[in-house]
């Protein structure tokens, strides 16, 4: 794991940590907020540890109405052995706490074991969405993601993130610049 990566994903676990050190009703739109900030990591790095931590944050935001006192002081736990792992450069240990956490998330609760992977879906495709609009492919994002180009396009046509992209230069501007670049007058 890159050094800058490593730095971005143990911020995303700090934060999450200092949101869900006090359990309180404002928690959910905190996890909301760093949701949105880690996708830029994921837009800018392109790693799959930056996607899973930012597919976790999305769904305890999710979640984390759902879950029990036990199950809620349980993740708590598994994210402050995560953060200690990647501060120790121990990444077989962080990547151990991460699969733990995604299945405490996944049993944590009966309600949450239902609606997990629909959970998990909509964070892809959410993501991937704010994904097309930072600039990147529908092919990219998807392939980020883990979805297929057209769960994607699907839920991508519905908003308005396929409309966003904005050419910085005029039409006449640009076939001037290919003209030039082939020569032709």
């Amino acid at each position: 794991m890159k050094e800058e990566i490593r730095k971005e994903i143990l911020y995303d676990i700090t934060q999450t940590l200092k949101i869900l050190n006090v359990r309180e009703v404002r928690d959910v739109e905190e996890l909301k907020g760093l949701s949105d900030h880690a996708i830029e990591d994921v837009a800018l790095h392109k790693d799959l540890d930056v996607i899973s931590v930012t597919v976790l944050i999305y769904s305890l935001y999710k979640v984390v109405q759902l879950l029990s006192e036990v199950d809620y002081l349980r993740i708590v736990r598994e994210l402050q052995q995560a953060q200690k792992m990647l501060q120790q450069l121990n990444y077989n240990g962080y990547n151990q706490s991460m699969r733990r956490l995604y299945h405490l998330v996944d049993t944590g609760n009966e309600k949450v074991r239902e609606h997990l992977q629909d959970v998990m879906q909509a964070a892809r495709i959410k993501k991937g969405t704010v994904l097309l609009e930072k600039g990147l492919s529908i092919g990219q994002a998807a392939g980020l993601m883990g979805l297929s180009n057209w769960d994607l396009q699907q839920y991508a046509a519905k908003t308005t993130a396929l409309e966003i992209h904005t050419e910085g230069m005029n039409v006449e501007m640009r076939l001037q610049k290919a003209f030039s670049i082939f020569g032709v007058r």
